[in-house]
């Protein structure tokens, strides 16, 4: 794994590859935005090279040298990466990597650590290690991963460098997941709801998604003509089946169900994110206005925003069935 092969995130590797190659490296980064795993794939990439005993001339790892080999089968003695430990990072993990820091370091001079979800490090934690990115016991260099650079104290946040990332985009995402073959129907929908391929793919495994993407195209289809009242029943099989906890991937879905009508009114076929149901939309698509499916999208996005708020979940899917009657 390399800065170049990582896909998107042009902001991101132009910084990181200016740090490399003017070799102005910064005592501590901040990767922060969504796609956990371009952000963790970058990571990796740049501690590489950081370690990397030769470099290239776009201050990339070189992949060959005995440091990159080490960084690729995870036994590089420089290099350690850390995460929640249950739902938290714990003070007791920074005070680890600070005394695997004590130890002197390999052939490069300088170490590395990653720390994974730093957002959710225990406010112990965080002023624990506020103390080491100030005074580390070697040459460090800190890499803290977040999908929100806010959610960190102040003091961390004035003492790193800021590397933003960005979602990919659904069409890039399937794109890399076409070369996979693994661009399905439920992918085509996973890749809208979330940042980055690796995301999407696991998204899109899931077995409860599927359900939920079936249940949105059998009320969906089962939406046209019928009044709101008798779809209100169908609300039964969604919490029978254990699905009540994923209503807000139900109205995403639903949102993306009234979009692709309009894309067929619009004559944007290609657009439509419901393509193994492309003959249905396309034949019921004219039956109503485009004003009536972006209310229902409206419906749809209103619906989630209650869920937010703590409705009761069979109350908030009762009311949306209703309000889709015609």
């Amino acid at each position: 794994m390399s800065l170049q092969t990582i896909s998107g995130q042009e902001t991101a590797k132009r910084l990181l590859g200016s740090s490399l190659r003017s070799e102005r490296i910064s005592h501590a980064y901040l990767f922060s935005g969504p796609g956990g795993g371009a952000r963790r794939k970058a990571a990796d990439a740049f501690a590489k090279a950081l370690l990397c005993e030769r470099g290239t001339e776009l201050g990339d790892a070189c992949g060959e040298c005995l440091s990159c080999r080490k960084v690729e089968h995870g036994n590089h003695p420089d290099l350690q990466a850390i995460g929640p430990d249950g739902a938290s990072i714990k003070i007791e993990q920074i005070r680890e990597l600070q005394k695997m820091f004590s130890y002197r370091s390999g052939s490069s001079g300088r170490k590395v650590y990653i720390i994974d979800e730093a957002d959710k490090m225990t406010v112990q934690a965080s002023n624990s290690l506020l103390k080491f990115l100030e005074e580390p016991p070697a040459p460090a260099v800190a890499i803290l991963l977040s999908e929100n650079a806010q959610t960190l104290l102040p003091t961390i946040r004035s003492r790193v460098q800021l590397v933003p990332f960005t979602a990919m985009g659904a069409e890039l995402i399937l794109s890399e997941l076409a070369v996979e073959g693994l661009a399905t129907p439920a992918a085509r929908c996973a890749a809208q709801l979330t940042p980055g391929p690796e995301e999407c793919k696991a998204l899109a495994a899931e077995n409860w998604f599927a359900e939920i993407r079936n249940v949105v195209i059998q009320l969906g289809k089962e939406s046209i003509g019928r009044s709101g009242a008798s779809l209100v029943t169908a609300q039964q099989q969604v919490f029978k089946a254990g699905l009540g906890e994923h209503l807000d991937s139900l109205f995403d879905l639903f949102h993306l169900w009234f979009r692709d009508m309009i894309y067929v009114l619009s004559e944007r076929r290609e657009h439509i994110v419901f393509i193994d149901q492309l003959e249905f939309i396309s034949q019921v698509a004219g039956s109503r206005s485009a004003e009536y499916w972006i209310s229902c999208m409206s419906i749809a996005a209103e619906s989630k925003k209650k869920l937010k708020s703590n409705m009761n979940t069979q109350l908030c899917l009762e009311q949306f069935l209703v309000r889709l009657g015609p």
